[in-house]
């Protein structure tokens, strides 16, 4: 009926069936950080990081996913198109993930459709020579299609240890009008945020089959008793967790 919710629909049928190993990779990844108490981050730039904000201090969301934000490549920055400068400028991305103290075996997600700008790839870089396990979600026809912007020449498809694919078409956008030339209706936030959920409800299910306590997950603040709980978890989980409580 609706155009958009139709390819939506299909996608998401696509990515259950094509991405079910490498989802399934990513999961592992995550329980293991949760077990052997390794960190957990997540960064994408511009629209992109929707996403990390999507994981991050949410009810209903994993208390030890730490979200990367850079300042200048956040949609709240004027003028917008800053934003695109940015996440082009090669270094930006290495200056960016000097301020974030990775450990060995920690884990990283990266969000990025094109996977074509340096600041993605010099952040998936730098954090790689620090032993970090990258979880990429991008879009791999899209990113085979268009040169690298890094001086390395790599995309993010290339460099991560994880890649899933979210299957939309070039360029984003999927529904084409009628009697104009473009496109609309980007699919990258919502497949995206359907995938890393899916990954965050699975691994809460591991995590809680384990049997040792709560799951690293947040109640709602808006529950009664629910800021009590929160503080018990943070409590648990404090060397996880990179943010103020």
């Amino acid at each position: 009926m609706y155009q958009y919710i139709d390819k939506v629909r299909e996608l998401l049928n696509i990515v259950e069936t094509t991405e079910k190993d490498n989802i399934n990779a990513a999961i592992k990844l995550i329980v293991n950080a949760n077990v052997e108490r390794n960190s957990i981050y997540s960064f994408g730039a511009s629209h992109a990081g929707i996403l990390s904000e999507e994981m991050y201090y949410r009810a209903g969301g994993m208390i030890t996913i730490n979200a990367i934000f850079g300042r200048e490549v956040m949609l709240d920055r004027k003028p917008i198109t800053f934003t695109s400068k940015m996440e082009r400028l090669e270094g930006y991305g290495t200056v960016l993930a000097s301020t974030v103290h990775f450990q060995k075996n920690d884990v990283l997600i990266l969000h990025s459709v094109s996977g074509r700008n340096p600041v993605i790839i010099d952040l998936a870089l730098a954090a790689k020579k620090q032993g970090v396990k990258i979880i990429g979600l991008t879009n791999v026809k899209y990113s085979k299609s268009i040169a690298s912007r890094h001086s390395s020449g790599k995309h993010l498809f290339e460099v991560a240890d994880v890649v899933i694919d979210n299957h939309g078409d070039i360029g984003d956008a999927a529904c084409q009008l009628k009697g104009a030339p473009q496109k609309v209706g980007p699919t990258s936030t919502v497949i995206g945020a359907s995938i890393l959920n899916t990954i965050i409800v699975e691994a809460s299910q591991q995590l809680a089959d384990r049997g040792k306590g709560d799951a690293p997950v947040f109640y709602s603040a808006n529950l009664d008793g629910g800021d009590e709980k929160n503080k018990k978890l943070f409590n648990e989980y404090r060397d996880m967790i990179h943010y103020e409580f």
